[in-house]
């Protein structure tokens, strides 16, 4: 669940009527949803500034998008919004290397009539240099959010089409306040996808078409030039192939070849080192037998963020035939090469980042606690995700690391990185700070804890936020399978006690979790409820939409269940 964070307290806010109709949200802003500050400090945080470096209490303060200092002493200013970081880790925000999210697929042209499959146009034959991923791009399509809330905060989106597709760009996961655009023309992104029916339809094909389009805008830029300097020379033919090709020939924009496997990797590096164009290698899969060859070609890496599952392992069976026995062995044996390929990257010394073209938000951590299991360094698997990534699409000086004037994107997190139980709770990018909804960890069932937890009746709660302690009543009771419920808290408006409806109630086990909304400021503001049932106890945090989150505990009132 996304939450834009405005960051200032919690419902002691709401209790104590800190937010009026008119003080919520900035005054300049038509739509009534802009944040009122742009400043923000996330103190006494264990904050991990760049790989490699251990992490250090600190603070870290942002104002305008930029981090304006990270330490223990830094002074705030009066407009500050502080946000507790006491028991939060913080990391440089994730940097996608090369990403489809938010990117819709181009409509095809029509053949012409006199379509001549063995010589068609460029746009019928998946020639589309001066496409540009902007064009593409989406970023309300929910993968930008399910990728945000998986820690990217920066990616390079590349657009869809054949074997040239276009030109990639770098964008910003952020508010749709901003300008998300960072970059265009970052690379121009090429496969050894063939086309259906025409020329050229194999990747040997492709490879000819690459070389005859890449030496012909060569050759017609030499044409231009003598042009302008010798009279009586026919004017060459300019078509929208050539111009868009020219910052490839003249090395200001690399070629990012798509190479999934060890046959397509050799045959990229062959056709950089023929051409001499710079080169991007991504959606690298199947490697292994080839990092050698990666290494002495010095060329950029991104591999996929996607590793095999094990389902074909796990169901391999005792009682089956030698033959059997020996497929077993050879799947077995593929899936082990598979996940060690990130860590024979690392020990051959070749600086590599993510894709995740093509792959699933919800598995990034798994993928990447896979890598880490077999071989890949957690140092290494960060520098992937940030320091790699950035230096490759050549950024480093505003992102990457967390220090005074590179962009605020952090990843904050309940515990560090990699460990079992983390989870992502806020993602800052360019300023803005996003809070999502953290999980109750889950815990082993004790056989003395039999039945889950009885929630019903009527439960006093008290939160903690910088406005004091604060508090009322919230009842669940139970109807058939399902919870219902209801809450009662002050009017933000000042007019006394008002009461909400509680939704999306969970028990299980131990854990139980609810939410609410409440109307303030001509907003909904949604608040969520997590924690641990221990008899007639409950110990939680609450996360309200634009506030962060609080201490939030209960004690069911023995007094009100009798009068029920």
């Amino acid at each position: 669940m996304k939450k834009t964070l405005l960051k200032a307290s919690v419902l002691g806010l709401l209790v104590f009527g800190w937010i009026s109709n008119n003080s919520l949200l900035a005054q300049s802003d038509p739509t009534g949803k802009k944040p009122i500050t742009s400043t923000y400090a996330i103190t006494n945080a264990t904050v991990f500034t760049e790989p490699g470096k251990s992490g250090m209490k600190a603070t870290v303060l942002i104002k305008d998008g930029v981090i304006q200092g990270v330490g223990s002493n830094l002074n705030l200013p009066i407009e500050t919004k502080v946000i507790s970081g006491d028991s939060l880790f913080i990391y440089p925000g994730f940097i996608d290397g090369g990403s489809d999210a938010g990117i819709t697929t181009p409509k095809e042209p029509e053949r012409p009539k006199d379509f001549v499959s063995s010589n068609p146009p460029d746009e019928i034959a998946g020639i589309t240099p001066w496409r540009s991923a902007v064009d593409q791009y989406s970023g309300e399509d929910n993968k930008v959010e399910d990728f945000r809330k998986a820690g990217f905060t920066v990616a390079q989106i590349l657009p869809d089409g054949g074997m040239i597709s276009g030109k990639a760009a770098i964008v910003v996961y952020g508010s749709e306040y901003s300008n998300n655009v960072l970059k265009t023309n970052t690379a121009l992104v090429s496969s050894f996808r063939g086309s259906r029916g025409m020329y050229p339809g194999t990747a040997v094909g492709v490879m000819a078409k690459f070389r005859d389009v890449y030496q012909n805008t060569k050759l017609t830029q030499q044409r231009g030039e003598k042009y302008q300097t010798v009279s009586g020379v026919s004017r060459p033919e300019m078509t929208p192939t050539y111009t868009a090709m020219m910052d490839v020939i003249n090395g200001q924009v690399p070629v990012m070849y798509t190479a999934p496997s060890e046959l397509e990797v050799r045959r990229a590096i062959s056709l950089q080192k023929e051409l001499g164009f710079k080169l991007i290698l991504t959606g690298l899969d199947d490697y292994a037998s080839v990092i050698d060859v990666i290494k002495a070609a010095n060329v950029p890496v991104l591999i996929s963020l996607e590793t095999p599952d094990d389902k074909a392992i796990k169901a391999q069976k005792e009682d089956v035939s030698e033959d059997v026995k020996a497929q077993y062995s050879r799947v077995k044996e593929a899936y082990d090469n598979a996940i060690k390929q990130a860590g024979m990257l690392e020990e051959a010394g070749i600086p590599f980042a993510f894709t995740t073209a093509g792959t699933k938000s919800g598995d990034v951590m798994k993928s990447l606690k896979t890598m880490i299991e077999n071989g890949l360094s957690e140092q290494a698997a960060l520098a992937a995700l940030t320091t790699n990534a950035a230096s490759i699409l050549g950024m480093s000086r505003v992102a990457g690391t967390i220090e005074k004037g590179k962009m605020a994107n952090l990843v904050i997190s309940t515990d560090s990185l990699f460990a079992e139980d983390s989870q992502i709770k806020h993602v800052v990018v360019d300023g803005f700070i996003f809070d999502y909804e953290i999980k109750p960890k889950k815990k082993a069932t004790k056989e003395e804890d039999g039945a889950p937890a009885k929630v019903d009746g009527a439960w006093d709660y008290v939160t903690e936020s910088p406005a004091g302690s604060s508090g009322g009543v919230f009842e669940i009771s139970k109807d058939g399978s399902e919870f219902k419920g209801s809450i009662t808290l002050d009017d933000p408006a000042g007019s006394g006690k008002i009461k909400s409806d509680l939704k999306d109630i969970n028990v299980n086990g131990k854990a139980m979790s609810f939410g609410f909304e409440v109307a303030a400021g001509g907003m909904n503001i949604s608040v969520t409820v997590s924690g641990e049932v221990e008899g007639e106890s409950f110990d939680g945090t609450m996360s309200v939409d634009q506030f962060g989150s609080f201490p939030f505990t209960a004690t069911l009132n023995p007094t009100l269940i009798a009068n029920k």
